[in-house]
């Protein structure tokens, strides 16, 4: 049974309250376009595994420590009225909060939300900084190249590809497609 979620424009409205940074926004919105694309390959509800991209971070920028991420947004997401799906979803995306990966979408969020911010990185070290620039092997390089993008836990991407039953190539491969698709809203 599918839960009654809010509208995709009501989670912007609510992103966009809480998170003034571009980056930030544009980051939810390839977050989005990855689990919209694996909710159409798993043959589950895309609107639902939309919201939970759209939001996983909708807190980060008034609340980025471990202390507070995702934690305060899920009281706010709680009062809101988004349904327990959503709410525990997000907070399966961030590995300090100890929620278990049990469902598909749970592990998609964790599986998605590194590898979104690395796909960008590597498209903005391309001469036109462009997604279409991207491929799977140059994401790969730049994964053995610990320096780079030091801040993504390669660890984090193998393990999501894995969860979700997926060659690391296979998952990459995926996830590029779907932010490809929203290539022009993402600045890329």
């Amino acid at each position: 049974m599918t839960p009654n979620v809010p509208s995709r424009e009501d989670a912007w409205a609510l992103l966009t309250e809480h998170t003034k940074s571009e980056n930030l926004r544009k980051h939810a919105l390839a977050v989005e376009a990855a689990m919209r694309h694996y909710a159409r390959a798993f043959d589950e509800n895309e609107d639902l595994w939309g919201l939970v991209g759209l939001l996983h971070d909708f807190d980060y920028e008034k609340y980025p420590s471990l202390d507070d991420h995702p934690y305060k947004g899920q009281e706010i997401l709680e009062m809101a009225g988004y349904p327990e799906v959503v709410r525990r979803g997000i907070m399966a995306h961030a590995p300090h909060t100890g929620t278990p990966r049990n469902t598909t979408l749970e592990k998609a969020i964790f599986a998605v939300d590194e590898l979104s911010g690395f796909v960008v990185a590597v498209a903005l070290v391309k001469p036109n900084k462009s997604l279409a620039e991207v491929e799977v092997k140059s994401i790969r390089k730049k994964m053995r190249q610990k320096g780079f993008a030091a801040a993504v836990s390669r660890e984090d991407i193998e393990t999501g590809a894995q969860e979700l039953g997926l060659s690391l190539e296979k998952h990459i491969e995926h996830v590029l497609s779907a932010m490809r698709a929203i290539s022009a809203e993402l600045g890329l």
